[in-house]
């Protein structure tokens, strides 16, 4: 079950040959049956289009002040997510600090008790 089937000598492929024979004949037929005539080129280039003039950007002040509120409410998220971390952090390092000191206690006068 687990011994490799080797191919018998004579159905081996040479290291010249390749199992994919090629492919000779092959003809696309073309995209489309209708009849296309270049166009003939003519002297002068094509002009080419003006382009658009695009309005600039005007905001109003409903929308000014709308922009600004957004903006704070991001401001103010994003400062609450911060301080809220930093908070954390500190708890967490106060905990460890009154941990350490306890032990350290405990450790050094063990008769003290």
């Amino acid at each position: 079950m687990f011994t490799p089937k080797i191919p018998p000598p004579d159905t081996a492929p040479t290291p010249g040959t390749s199992l994919v024979p090629p492919l000779t004949g092959l003809v696309h037929p073309p995209a489309c049956t209708c009849e296309h005539t270049p166009a003939a080129p003519t002297g002068s280039a094509p002009v080419p289009a003006a382009p658009t003039v695009r309005p600039a950007v005007q905001l109003t002040p409903g929308a000014l002040v709308v922009a600004a509120a957004g903006g704070t409410a991001v401001v103010l998220v994003i400062g609450t997510v911060l301080v809220s971390m930093l908070l954390a952090t500190a708890i967490t390092a106060a905990s460890v600090a009154i941990c350490a000191v306890v032990l350290r206690s405990l450790l050094n006068r063990p008769n003290n008790r």
